[in-house]
């Protein structure tokens, strides 16, 4: 047990650095191979945020822990509204502008449903992770076909001033791609062995182990990240990481792991997690709108979405 723990803690703390490394490392590259700041921003963005949930699960659906694979993406995307997004908005309150509620959160509500409705029989069949993966296309190439028709181009600013901040010679570009995808896919391995262990040394299923420890840690990054945006005065970009992040958990790790392996999946996730996905996401819509226009989440929001995700865990815990 006591080694399965420490590869777990290793194999966490080496996935946070070697994700942040490799995502330096993909947005240089494709800088110096011409590509445009639009599609850096886009590709940094959606993937950079998931890297970890999306290698993880890959590994534990491979290796025959679908349910692994699942509980990391749901257990992510709660603990990035009730963890997350709580402890930014108790930093500072966090402003929705009007576009993410016309468009980004009901898009979110919506995949939820979705992935409720696919899996309602219990199952996740190749046929249901090719609908996640298309609908996921679907959703990039229109966000990509809005952000060109926009004048302001935000996510290419951004780029081009972490780029500027950061700046990275072709060699070290190419050092880091490399260097940082190697580590993902070694740490990762670690981590999904060493969390398989613990759950089996502790009697508790990969779904449990996926939803609290593994999800937790693959959102660490995440949460260092928010909280050092909302100190700068940034605390949007963090709602914008979360949603992104949430939807490609939902669509592209999921999609992803169930075409991989096909698996019956546990009467929790399904009654349950799903469920509380759609819950903290409707909590986020309340929060922005009542009082109707006010468009933030205050400090005591921020607390009820901690709290509420504190006993999510509380419940899963003490269930398992």
């Amino acid at each position: 047990m006591i080694l399965a723990i420490l590869a777990t803690v290793i194999g966490l703390a080496a996935l946070a650095w070697s994700a942040a490394r490799f995502v330096d490392g993909a947005a240089a590259v494709a800088r110096y191979l011409g590509m445009p700041a639009l599609l850096v921003g886009m590709l940094v963005i959606g993937f950079g945020t998931s890297a970890p949930e999306l290698v993880v699960s890959v590994f534990a659906a491979a290796g025959g822990q679908p349910e692994l694979a699942f509980g990391n993406a749901l257990g992510s995307n709660i603990a990035n509204i009730g963890l997350i997004l709580g402890v930014t908005a108790v930093v500072t309150p966090v402003l929705v502008h009007r576009g993410i509620l016309r468009k980004e959160l009901p898009v979110l509500l919506g995949v939820t449903v979705l992935l409720g409705v696919l899996t309602f029989d219990k199952h996740v069949s190749r046929a249901d992770a090719v609908v996640l993966l298309a609908v996921l296309v679907v959703l990039i190439v229109w966000s990509i076909l809005v952000a060109r028709r926009s004048t302001d181009d935000e996510l290419g600013k951004q780029v081009e001033a972490e780029a500027a901040a950061h700046p990275l010679t072709r060699r070290a570009a190419w050092g880091w791609l490399i260097a940082g995808l190697l580590l993902l896919v070694v740490s990762s391995r670690v981590l999904v062995w060493g969390a398989v262990a613990i759950a089996k040394g502790l009697g508790w299923s990969d779904l449990v182990i996926g939803l609290t420890v593994v999800a937790l840690g693959t959102s660490a990054p995440e949460l260092a990240s928010s909280i050092a945006a909302a100190r700068k005065g940034e605390n949007d970009l963090a709602l914008g990481n979360v949603i992104g992040s949430n939807l490609f958990n939902t669509l592209g790790v999921i999609g992803l792991a169930g075409v991989i392996s096909p698996a019956a999946i546990s009467a929790d996730l399904v009654m349950r997690d799903i469920p509380v996905v759609f819950a903290f996401a409707s909590a986020l819509v309340v929060f922005a709108v009542w009082p109707l226009g006010r468009g933030r989440v205050t400090r005591i929001e921020g607390l009820l979405l901690v709290a509420a995700y504190v006993a999510y865990l509380t419940f899963v815990f003490t269930s398992a």
